[in-house]
């Protein structure tokens, strides 16, 4: 099955990257508000940034899957599990540079989070791969569903709004996983093992927003649809934010709603401009992000990590601070100049069509 690529997909995917970089790499301790992450409950810029990327995830995980018709042979098969792994070993990785950074020794790895970013993308995308390969979209979007319904039950039954040790998804994190793998710098690890459950419905919501952008109808009905599919989706976000909350640390059911929601409508924007209007001047920048996402997603978290551990970051924080800036604005102008640099391999790359596979 022949798919159209539609260039909207990578310039979203590649603003969210940037995005990723830009919010993970602040250089001091202050930063604007919509620039961290919600102290709980609530929504700020940064909040929406891996959720985007998980519904673009899932929007291509289904073009990807559609080239083979959903077929699941072993070849399939075997590339799903070879990627899967891939991407948990490399979010592992990252975590073991950045303890060894730090002073910890080369071979100590019983202090290893095990759970993190890259271990949420490498779950999700292996799960829904796999459940496209065996079930109907129907059967995925029910699953979806029934995946929020009782995960939401399980929030309301079992602590799952209090932030501290109580709650039900650090009591998980704690009964599976021993101290030294566990996330330390709060009560509740904002990736943790039953938040999972609810990024992986939020993943089949893109899965079958993809599915409605690869109909066989004319792409300005295809994108009214998705409109009309966001609407709908923020509605009943919005709406079931006044017994579930918006809470990005827990995943929250409105969460998944309202961002796959924002997502969606985005999308479609994003397409309407670019793939019907043919507005594409100035994209290429973050389409350069869009074609080699996680290798420059990794490269962004190695140079911080980099920077931080060699106390760089804190001499380049401080000379922007002597500039008489206040400390969000140098915090800020820190982490755009780091994106930035990794614009400066995004972009050759781009150009050389050199797309690094992971």
């Amino acid at each position: 099955m022949k798919t159209k690529r539609l260039l909207s997909l990578d310039i979203m995917r590649g603003m969210t990257i940037v995005c990723m970089i830009i919010v993970n790499n602040g250089g001091g301790p202050q930063s604007y508000r919509h620039l961290g992450h919600s102290a709980w409950n609530g929504i700020t810029v940064c909040d929406l940034v891996f959720p985007f990327f998980l519904f673009i995830m899932g929007v291509t995980t289904y073009i990807s899957l559609a080239k083979t018709g959903f077929a699941p042979s072993s070849v399939s098969l075997r590339k799903i599990f070879r990627r899967t792994v891939l991407i948990m070993l490399i979010g592992w990785a990252i975590h073991w540079f950045a303890n060894v950074c730090y002073g910890k020794g080369w071979l100590d790895f019983g202090h290893l989070r095990l759970t993190g970013v890259l271990t949420r993308i490498a779950l999700c995308y292996g799960v829904v791969s796999l459940m496209a390969l065996s079930m109907s979209r129907r059967a995925m979007g029910v699953t979806a569903a029934a995946l929020l319904i009782v995960y939401g039950a399980i929030l309301l039954l079992f602590n799952g709004y209090e932030n501290d040790l109580s709650n039900v998804n650090a009591v998980v994190d704690r009964f599976l996983l021993s101290e030294g793998f566990l996330y330390t710098k709060r009560p509740v690890d904002p990736e943790g093992i039953l938040g999972t459950v609810p990024a992986i419905a939020h993943t089949v919501i893109g899965f079958c927003c993809g599915a409605l952008l690869m109909r066989k109808e004319s792409l300005e009905v295809r994108l009214l649809k998705l409109f009309v599919v966001a609407a709908l989706l923020l509605v009943g976000g919005f709406i079931l934010s006044g017994i579930l909350p918006e809470n990005k640390r827990i995943w929250s059911p409105s969460y998944v709603l309202i961002t796959c929601g924002m997502a969606a409508a985005l999308l479609a924007a994003i397409s309407y401009f670019t793939d019907v209007k043919g507005y594409r001047k100035g994209m290429a920048f973050f389409e350069s992000f869009g074609v080699n996402p996680l290798f420059l997603y990794v490269l962004g978290d190695i140079a911080g990590i980099i920077l931080g551990a060699t106390h760089a970051r804190q001499v380049i924080y401080d000379w922007i601070l002597g500039w008489s800036v206040v400390p969000e604005l140098a915090s800020a102008i820190y982490a755009v100049s780091l994106m930035l640099v990794c614009g400066l391999v995004a972009l050759p790359l781009y150009r050389r069509r050199i797309y690094i596979k992971i």
